[in-house]
Parts: C-alpha cells; sequence; structure tokens
C-alpha cells in the first residue's frame, strides 16, 4: 500500500510543479506583450517624427534640382 500512495502523492508533486511553471511562463508571456507593444509605440512615434524632420529637406532638395 505504500507504493501506490508515494506514487499518487509524487504524482501530484509534479503536477504542481508544472502548475506553477505555466503560471511563470503566463506572467513573463503578458510583461513580453506589453514591453513588445511599448516598442511598437516608440518606433511608430519615431518614424513619424523623422518623416516630419525629412519633409523639410526634401523640399529643399526638389527644390534646388528644380533651379539647376
Amino acid at each position: 500500500m505504500f507504493w501506490p500512495m508515494l506514487a499518487i502523492a509524487l504524482g501530484f508533486c509534479g503536477l504542481t510543479v508544472l502548475a506553477v511553471l505555466a503560471a511563470r511562463v503566463f506572467a513573463e508571456t503578458r510583461r513580453l506583450a506589453r514591453e513588445v507593444a511599448e516598442a511598437s509605440r516608440r518606433i511608430t512615434r519615431a518614424a513619424e517624427d523623422l518623416e516630419r524632420a525629412a519633409a523639410p529637406l526634401a523640399a529643399q532638395s526638389a527644390q534646388t534640382l528644380r533651379t539647376d
């Protein structure tokens, strides 16, 4: 009777460890998703800033090419 009880107890402990690890993976995945979303927002903002900064330069170079 000892061995079946030991097997059940070890099985329960194994499932508990797997559940804890799954919860940690879930939490880290959510954290990573938040960081990816924030990085995406930053990249979009930087691209918009670059477009605004490049517009006057493009207009100036177009005007220079027309006058030549």
